[in-house]
């Protein structure tokens, strides 16, 4: 589902990398971000074809990614040894809000629409610097400040629920969980970005333990709300499977290796085509219709995302 963290391992290289490694070309590592962003925005279709319910598209994209992630962990540790302790308890706390967010995007998703769950869910743009100014410290820019309003009018529009009249699902509720899973995939990203830092040769680690942590408490939630059934026709298990093998473990290698070798703003530039490819999606193959206001907040909310993570010039204004 979703926008990710862009930053996470970033500050690790050593000075000693730097000398030895060669400037190289950031066209690579690029298609590595757009690679995982497209995989990322096609996770909302592959639910909304697979009609089961929330809980259990939850927990299957997670334990089905496990059958890929733990051969891939097993190699891991052999080639760089174990994650520290510390490291994969942080690993796992993310993976539990992860899961938590899993559940309530699905939802979303079956109230308001793939196209517009996926731009809703961009509000971790804004919780995610909260978090980060409330626990760490990191002070937040201006020009992040003067956008908040328009990103959050710009989900107020997307949502619908402004207009009276839904013919389908509930857009004030979608538009509830659609936020609180922006939330909770904030908390997460600033989790991840923890062990990320600390040990950049672990890639897989992290994903594999949080996917882990995920499924278990997206199996537990969606116990208690949607519930969960394995009794599935042969087409969803098909479209599950492809979100497990595309949405989880694809998207998440893919962003993890790419996003190191980009500058932060070019990563965060390129992970805002998700929601345009999801919303892509939605038009082209769902053939889902969203009203003139919903396509605009979907505009607004995107183009305030990019302005409020773009670099500035030299001179310009980007103080606390």
């Amino acid at each position: 589902m979703d926008v990710v963290d862009t930053t996470s391992t970033l500050s690790v290289a050593t000075s000693d990398d730097t000398e030895r490694a060669p400037r190289r070309s950031s066209t690579a590592p690029a298609g590595l971000v757009i690679g995982g962003a497209a995989c990322l925005s096609a996770s909302a279709m592959f639910v909304k074809l697979a009609d089961i319910t929330a809980g259990t598209a939850a927990f299957l994209r997670c334990a089905l990614a496990l059958g890929i992630l733990v051969p891939l962990l097993v190699h891991e540790i052999r080639r760089n040894g174990r994650l520290a302790r510390r490291l994969q308890g942080y690993a796992a706390l993310a993976g539990v809000f992860l899961g938590i967010d899993y559940v309530m995007w699905t939802m979303s998703i079956l109230d308001v629409g793939a196209a517009v769950a996926t731009v809703l869910i961009n509000v971790q743009v804004i919780a995610f610097p909260l978090l980060a100014r409330l626990i760490g410290g990191t002070v937040m820019s201006r020009r992040f400040l003067c956008t908040t309003p328009v990103m959050l009018g710009g989900i107020t529009l997307a949502s619908g629920a402004l207009q009276g009249g839904a013919e389908d699902g509930s857009p004030v509720r979608g538009t509830l969980l659609g936020v609180g899973a922006g939330v909770a995939y904030a908390a997460y990203l600033y989790l991840n970005r923890l062990s990320g830092e600390r040990s950049p040769v672990h890639v897989v680690t992290p994903v594999c333990i949080s996917t882990a942590a995920a499924a278990v408490t997206a199996g537990v939630v969606g116990m208690f709300t949607t519930g969960i059934t394995l009794s599935m026709s042969p087409a969803s298990w098909g479209w599950i499977i492809a979100l497990a093998l595309l949405g989880q473990v694809a998207a998440w290698l893919l962003i993890s290796t790419g996003t190191p070798q980009l500058a932060p703003n070019t990563s965060a530039a390129l992970l805002l085509l998700q929601p345009v490819m999801a919303m892509g999606c939605g038009l082209l193959i769902l053939r889902e219709t969203p009203t003139a206001w919903q396509l605009a907040g979907c505009v607004v909310v995107i183009a305030a995302v990019w302005f409020s993570h773009r670099t500035p010039r030299k001179g310009a204004d980007s103080g606390p």
